[in-house]
């Protein structure tokens, strides 16, 4: 585990476990700027605001638990990535999390957006993203989804498996249309990151493989074919990366590809999109690049690479999604239960848990949390967050360092929740979802309204 809020390394605890690295406790009631979002403040009481407004005022308005949606601080992210990569192509990653919102606040910034599934074109659509501004992923697209993604005019499908290009091949004709297409390509480079969210090694389920040749098998079908529109080669590494080697690997390895279609069959293909997987700060063990130095050294990696393999440089176009999103949000809870363990660590029950943020129990993935509604002078003790599931892994922060007068009743919040907890939020022990509240200039509203158990029972047919 890395630090939480403050810099150096503590002591392994509990060894049987593996190490347990925390920050040194310090003061409870500083907040780190680098993980939470840029309108937070914690007042003179102890009291957190966000965007001018209170947690309790929050609490009162929209109940717990809830992630609050930081608008102006996700506006100055997507404003960050447009501008650095001037010139080329943001698609926004709507797995990262779309709603009909985002997707408004996407087209006024004047953002892409990638989807995945017909489910997200929807909302994408909903939320009057300009079709040819979206861009279709997914291993396993059937064919009524690739059928709405021609009917609607998308503006890029990215193929992952010769069936679907079979399949898409099929609608192209029936329909008389010519999709705009890129190839998927593994490219074999292995991310240091945690092993469900690295994609371009060999062994997993996405893209075409390069050393093995389906690549540029995949290029020659759809060439020879002539009925779908190949724009381009496409390639994702992996999420939650700080490393850009993977990236100048990446680039090397399909730029190659790129240099060998074009001496095989005299096409040049005109772009060329690396992904996304930028990483953000959990804890600050994280060092996340800022978009500009992101931009710099990928755009810099590019030209060189074509510059040495005599290729026109390509319309690029890049992936963010929790980038812009993840330390845009925090989740605001209630403590409900506070448990000692005979001196080994304090338990910190909260009235939500894996149910709104399964990526602990998932990844093993690292967060912090704070007292959000008031001050302590008290010692700071070694606390475990869990949730109220009936699961022994049902952790929300494996390790933090809370006041000792932590008590229930406290608010606590979670910061860096954007990307992938409300996404991945499931109705486990019939836990009803949060809502999500946007909040911006001292007001807050529902964009995605919390569940009801009525909502539950709606779907159980009896």
């Amino acid at each position: 585990m890395r630090a939480h809020e403050a810099g150096a390394l503590h002591a392994d605890l509990g060894a049987a476990n593996g190490p347990s690295w925390l920050r040194t406790p310090g003061d409870v009631n500083a907040l780190v700027p680098m993980l939470w979002p840029k309108t937070v403040t914690r007042e003179h009481t102890g009291e957190i605001t966000v965007g001018g407004l209170s947690v309790h005022t929050i609490k009162q308005e929209h109940g717990t638990p809830a992630y609050v949606f930081d608008e102006a601080d996700f506006r100055a992210r997507c404003r960050a990535f447009r501008e650095a990569f001037g010139g080329a192509d943001v698609y926004y990653a709507g797995k990262a999390f779309i709603a009909t919102h985002i997707v408004r606040i996407l087209v006024e910034e004047g953002l892409s957006l990638d989807v995945c599934t017909g489910g997200e074109l929807r909302v994408a659509l909903n939320g009057g993203m300009p079709p040819e501004r979206i861009g279709l992923h997914g291993n396993n697209k059937s064919t009524a989804e690739l059928g709405r993604a021609v009917a609607a005019g998308v503006g890029r499908i990215i193929v992952d498996s010769f069936d679907e290009i079979a399949r898409l091949t099929e609608i192209a004709r029936e329909t008389g249309k010519k999709p705009k297409v890129m190839v998927r390509v593994t490219v074999g480079v292995e991310a240091h990151t945690h092993e469900y969210i690295a994609t371009a090694h060999e062994d997993q389920k996405f893209g075409f493989s390069l050393a093995g040749g389906a690549a540029e098998q995949a290029v020659e079908r759809i060439l020879s074919d002539g009925v779908l529109d190949l724009r381009g080669l496409h390639s994702h590494i992996g999420s939650q990366i700080f490393d850009s080697s993977g990236f100048e690997v990446s680039a090397r390895r399909i730029l190659g590809l790129q240099a060998a279609i074009q001496q095989k069959h005299g096409t040049e293909l005109p772009e060329l999109d690396l992904g996304g997987g930028f990483g953000i700060a959990y804890t600050t063990q994280d060092s996340p690049a800022e978009p500009a130095d992101l931009a710099r050294d990928l755009m810099r990696i590019v030209k060189q690479e074509c510059a040495a393999l005599h290729l026109s440089v390509p319309h690029l176009s890049v992936e963010p999604g929790r980038a812009i999103v993840g330390p845009s949000m925090f989740t605001l809870y209630e403590v409900g239960t506070v448990k000692d363990v005979d001196g080994i660590r304090t338990y910190v029950s909260v009235d939500g848990g894996m149910s709104d943020n399964i990526r602990p129990a998932l990844y093993d993935a690292a967060y912090s949390a704070t007292i959000a509604g008031r001050a302590s002078s008290e010692p700071p003790i070694l606390a475990r967050v869990v949730g109220k599931h009936c699961e022994a892994g049902d952790i929300v922060v494996k390790d933090e360092f809370l006041p000792a007068d932590v008590r229930a009743g406290d608010l606590l919040a979670v910061p860096g929740t954007g990307a992938y907890c409300r996404s991945m939020a499931s109705n486990y022990n019939h836990v009803p979802r949060p809502p999500v509240v946007a909040v911006a200039d001292g007001v807050s509203r529902v964009i995605v309204r919390r569940e009801t158990e009525d909502d539950l029972l709606r779907l159980d047919v009896g």
